[in-house]
């Protein structure tokens, strides 16, 4: 029956979308990547509410009123919990994705919303403020597992010729979730007093529908044959997400990769940070994902609205112009998307850093110039508006495509871990650093970040093969020669080398001659 159904077309691995893909991605990213995006900014409307929930209570509980320094530092810790939670996500995916295979983690880890968007939705009816920080961190958790495990998710099940689309769906569904967080809290929506924990809670709802949906779609099939060595599993999910087109020629592809393994089974982080043949891919996660975070996007949402305010929009308008760069951020997601299939994985990265570090410098010259000049500050608000911009078309989102591009089965697990950890390393450093920066260098600090971007660009540029269109072992074979691994090396031994599945899925091995 098996070979029956791997020998229906004679076309090419490359497939059409359709819906059943459609739907996953859209499914996953909307109950997991639009939370990172909505937990990353749906703080920052309600914080003097916050503020003046955590004086109340400790007033309350231990009759003393803090100043302002501490709740300062209080609703700071509130806000950077959340990367710390990521970060202890990331950690967990190698395991957890192994385990109970990547759509089994992404169903799993929904609790963590329930648990953490209850936690803060009752923390005023409790008069808890540590129900909010812990709520934020357990989000947090949910948040780094999720980032890493729905671009693994959906690189595996696309086709090699939508690779590239369905990887940046999760970022749009970021800036979907800022954009969404920025309307929600509006002062004539949820941004009033009495609904903050309800804007913090909010979370739960799109968490619901995915595990109301999520579980009828079928796993991995790469996780299904080459970790489970289940061939009829894998040609029910290959079915189910392609409907039409060459399942035999995809599951040959996946026997090629299974073959090359010297292992079934996935590789520790360690192993994976020595292992020679995968030293450059390393590498280049590490340095796409720390540039991703320390070219200068965090600070700028940090120092957003005092910028609107220097180039003289009122303040009641602040908070409408704020949500008019969240429609920019989905607007560019969106164009990345689409246009990635056609451009590549490299224009998006080197137009995107290369644009994000001319617009640091533009903000560095404008602030400078602008008591002499005038029109400089609105040349400032463009800046902003740009770095945005160039972000969300590239950096935002194919850092995490090219980090289930770069390796193959064994290594993805641990290489998202890494990639996973520094990202979040990277977010909580420049979140603490940039007010400390910012006094000290003023707005020649922007000139920092125009140095990153330019770096991460160059980088691209002379080491970062195209990916686009290529197959997992195609691309492994990329970067082999910068690894000066010879091309045989890449399979694990000669007679695994040789070795073939039947189309009932047990392996036979051939004698070299």
């Amino acid at each position: 029956m098996a070979e029956e159904v791997l020998l229906e077309n004679d076309a090419k691995i490359s497939a059409h979308l359709t819906k059943p893909l459609l739907a996953v991605a859209f499914l996953a990213s909307f109950g997991s990547s639009m939370l990172y995006g909505f937990n990353l900014a749906v703080v920052n409307s309600p914080a003097q509410y916050i503020k003046d929930f955590y004086n109340e209570t400790l007033v309350e509980t231990y009759d003393w009123a803090p100043d302002e320094e501490l709740l300062t530092v209080l609703y700071s810790l509130t806000v950077s919990i959340f990367a710390i939670g990521g970060m202890t996500g990331a950690l967990l995916v190698g395991r957890l994705v192994t385990k109970y295979g990547r759509k089994g983690t992404l169903v799993r880890a929904t609790v963590l919303v329930f648990i953490g968007g209850g936690l803060m939705g009752f923390s005023r009816w409790c008069r808890m403020p540590a129900m909010v920080i812990v709520g934020r961190f357990i989000t947090g958790v949910h948040s780094g597992i999720s980032l890493s495990v729905v671009p693994m998710y959906l690189g595996e099940i696309a086709p090699k010729n939508l690779r590239g689309f369905l990887g940046l769906v999760p970022s749009i569904h970021i800036c979907l979730g800022v954009f969404i967080a920025q309307v929600l809290g509006l002062s004539e929506l949820l941004g009033k007093e009495e609904h903050w924990p309800l804007l913090l809670s909010l979370v739960v709802f799109p968490t619901m529908v995915q595990l109301m949906l999520l579980p009828w779609f079928p796993e991995s099939p790469r996780y299904l044959l080459i970790e489970k060595g289940n061939v009829h599993a894998t040609i029910a999910a290959l079915k189910w997400y392609r409907t039409k087109g060459n399942i035999q020629a995809e599951v040959e592809e996946m026997q090629e990769e299974q073959r090359s393994l010297s292992s079934i089974q996935t590789i520790s982080v360690r192993n994976l940070l020595t292992d020679r043949c995968v030293r450059w891919q390393v590498i280049t996660i590490a340095v796409v994902n720390i540039g991703m975070q320390l070219s200068g996007i965090d600070a700028i949402w940090f120092y957003t609205n005092d910028i609107f305010d220097n180039a003289g929009i009122p303040e009641p308008y602040i908070q409408y112009t704020t949500v008019g760069t969240g429609a920019i951020e989905v607007i560019s997601g969106m164009l990345g998307c689409f246009t990635i299939e056609r451009l590549g994985r490299r224009p998006l990265m080197i137009g995107g850093f290369l644009f994000m570090g001319l617009c640091c410098a533009g903000i560095t010259v404008s602030v400078l110039l602008q008591a002499q000049l005038s029109f400089m500050r609105y040349i400032s608000v463009g800046c902003v508006v740009g770095i945005i911009a160039g972000f969300c078309i590239g950096p935002a989102g194919v850092p995490f495509l090219i980090t289930a591009e770069l390796f193959k089965q064994s290594h993805r697990p641990a290489a998202y871990t890494v990639a996973g950890c520094l990202n979040w390393l990277s977010n909580f450093t420049i979140g603490f650093v940039f007010p400390f920066l910012e006094i000290a260098t003023g707005p020649y600090c922007y000139l920092i970040f125009c140095a990153i971007c330019l770096g991460v660009a160059l980088y691209t540029i002379f080491i970062i093969p195209e990916t686009k269109n290529k197959t997992f072992m195609e691309i492994s074979q990329m970067f082999a020669a910068k690894n000066n691994i010879l091309k045989e090396e890449l399979t694990s031994n000669g007679h695994l080398k040789l070795a073939v599945m039947n189309g009932y899925g047990a392996l036979g091995k051939h004698d070299e001659k």
